[in-house]
């Protein structure tokens, strides 16, 4: 199975000036809809892993969250794009749980529901802690994109990101920057395509 992590704000969406606590405020980032469409339709199957810490301060419930999604998957379905789950911790930073990113625990419960080694992961998003989870659990595949409005740090190219905003922690080997969740797209089917071998001609008689 090909099997793609994403985070969500930043990355399917415009990130905004805090949470996104309605479903007026989820807006797509341009293009990010149809990039997961055209995965889709390579084979591979998206996933989505990310903090809500809106919900553990109570400045939205999960049926706000629930209705936030209901508009993602109503928008991508009529771009032919479908997200298979979305995995996400509750708590607020100052509560102590297993599940917060940068740590792996949301990434390990999405490699034990689909079944689908660590090494396999595709492991894209403008959160440092999610690839620095990604890069925790042996991911080998870790992609950032720039977040729309924010500091030009996605040019493309390799490097290791700086530590998550949570708190330090090991740096993030061999990062692949791209422009936008598109560019990532078309780099990666590219790729793909190249690496698949032509067809044999028949032997001339």
């Amino acid at each position: 199975m090909k099997l793609a992590i994403l985070d969500r704000d930043g990355t399917l969406n415009l990130p905004g000036d805090g949470y996104i606590a309605s479903p007026d405020e989820w807006i797509a980032q341009p293009g990010a809809l149809e990039a997961v469409a055209r995965l889709n339709h390579a084979g591979w199957h998206v996933v989505l892993a990310c903090n809500q810490p809106g919900l553990g301060r109570g400045l939205f419930d999960v049926k706000v969250l629930n209705a936030i999604h209901a508009k993602m998957y109503r928008q991508l379905a009529a771009m032919g794009g479908r997200i298979d789950a979305v995995f996400f911790c509750p708590h607020a930073p100052q509560e102590t749980c297993r599940c917060r990113l940068p740590q792996p625990e949301l990434l390990a419960q999405i490699c034990e529901r689909y079944g689908v080694e660590a090494e396999q992961l595709l492991v894209v998003g403008s959160s440092m802690a999610l690839l620095q989870a990604g890069a925790t659990l042996g991911a080998r595949q870790l992609h950032q994109v720039q977040q729309a409005g924010g500091a030009s740090t996605a040019a493309q190219g390799m490097g290791a990101p700086p530590s998550p905003p949570d708190g330090p922690s090991q740096p993030v080997p061999e990062v692949r920057k791209h422009a936008s969740l598109g560019a990532l797209v078309e780099h990666l089917l590219q790729a793909e395509a190249e690496a698949v071998p032509l067809p044999a001609r028949p032997a001339q008689t």
